[in-house]
Formats: structure tokens, sequence, C-alpha cells
């Protein structure tokens, strides 16, 4: 957590210093969740995260960006860290809005043999009615996670504008497909969730309901419905 913790406090604190000499927006932002959960499956032993990520966009859709988390596998102590690297293209038209790109994740100190680090692509379609948009995305790894062959996820999500503090209600249901489900260590299966977001100044206050379709045999911990809540902080 000390290492994420530098990360992040260091992108927050270098973004401004040489956003001023490239074209496009920078935004840094960190994170405290009371769990980090990923498609409804715990990352950090259901135990609080630290997160945080400098984004870069530019006005012709183009985009990269770093993410960082806190985790905890219950591995001893092969990975205490995730560290995405990410970029695309997004744009809209008229109402339609799309998002094609790709992200690598990254498991610093893990040990290699357990082929933790991943890659993965992903292609995102969304309308806006403006009284609420929904969105459809398809995410395709060749190699997924602990090399359990290739995957596919799907999703499908709403968000609903909130006539209160400008919060808005999100949804989400998803559908995980992993070719060799023993080397993954769980069955495909499907998530949801449903949360409110908040925001405040710079800051974005989210509180969820995650489950899963595992069950207790499928997955003994960290699959479970459960309440997850966390604060953002952007600069």
């Amino acid at each position: 957590m000390k290492k994420l913790l530098l990360t992040t406090t260091m992108l927050a604190a270098t973004a401004p210093s040489f956003a001023s000499e490239i074209p496009g927006e920078f935004d840094s932002y960190v994170t405290l969740v009371t769990e980090y959960s990923f498609r409804g499956v715990a990352q950090s032993d259901e135990n609080p995260a630290l997160q945080g990520g400098l984004d870069w966009s530019h006005d012709s859709g183009a985009y990269l960006g770093a993410w960082g988390s806190t985790v905890d596998f219950n591995d001893g102590d092969e990975a205490s860290m995730e560290l995405d690297i990410f970029g695309g293209y997004a744009s809209d038209i008229q109402n339609v809005s799309f998002d094609i790109g790709g992200i690598y994740y990254a498991y610093p100190g893990a040990d290699s043999a357990l082929n933790y680090d991943f890659a993965e692509g992903y292609l995102t379609l969304g309308y806006d009615f403006d009284v609420l948009s929904i969105g459809g995305s398809f995410s395709y790894s060749p190699e997924y996670f602990g090399e359990s062959g290739h995957a596919e996820y799907v999703a499908l999500t709403v968000d609903v504008p909130l006539p209160v503090a400008e919060a808005t209600l999100s949804g989400r249901l998803g559908r995980q497909y992993v070719e060799d489900n023993a080397a993954f260590g769980l069955p495909d299966y499907n998530d949801w969730e449903v949360g409110v977001q908040v925001p405040y100044e710079q800051f974005l206050f989210n509180v969820s309901y995650i489950d899963t379709s595992l069950s207790e045999t499928d997955c003994v911990d960290g699959c479970e419905a459960r309440v997850i809540g966390g604060v953002s902080a952007s600069f």
C-alpha cells in the first residue's frame, strides 16, 4: 500500500508540471474503497484498497492512462499491487457513443510462474435517451489471468441521472467466460451491480451492491452479495 500511495502521489504531483507542454487534458485521482471488486469477485480479500490513476485524453477522442490498486489474493503475498496500462479511442455521434481500446493488467512483484499478467481488448457501445443511458460492452483476452486460456466478458449497463445532488443510479449485468476454468479457479459466472454515485466538488462518493451467481462451493469467499463504498478525489 505504501508503494501505491507513493506512486499515486507522484502522479498527482507531476501531472500539472508537464501537462501544459502536451496537447490534450490530464486528470489524476486517488480512491479509497472498502473493497476492490473486479467483475463481482474480491481482489483485496474483502478488505479496503487504495487506488489511483492518471488519464490523458485528446479532443480527437484518443486517450491513454495508468491505474493502480492494492490487491490481496491470499497467495502468500505474491501480489500486493495491480497496475493497469490502457489506451483507446472514444467518440460519439449524436446520442450514440463508442469506445474501443486495450488494457494490460500487471501485478508487479508476483512470481512470473503464476502468470497473473494478461492483456484484454474491449469495445463499448452506448445510447443516451436523456432520461437514462444504456450500454453494452465486450472484452476479449487471448490468454487470461493465470494462463487460463482465452476469455470473454459481456455486460449490459444502465445509468439514470437522479434529481438530487447530481447523483446517478447505475446498474450492470455481466457474464464472464473462461476457456480453462480449472486454471482460472472459477467456473463461468454472472455478476451484477447496482450503485449510486454522488459528486461533491472534486470528490465522488459511491455505494454499490454487488453479487454473483457463484455458489459457496464454486467460491469460498469474496463472491457473495455485499455492499461496497468508496470516495475518489480528483486533482
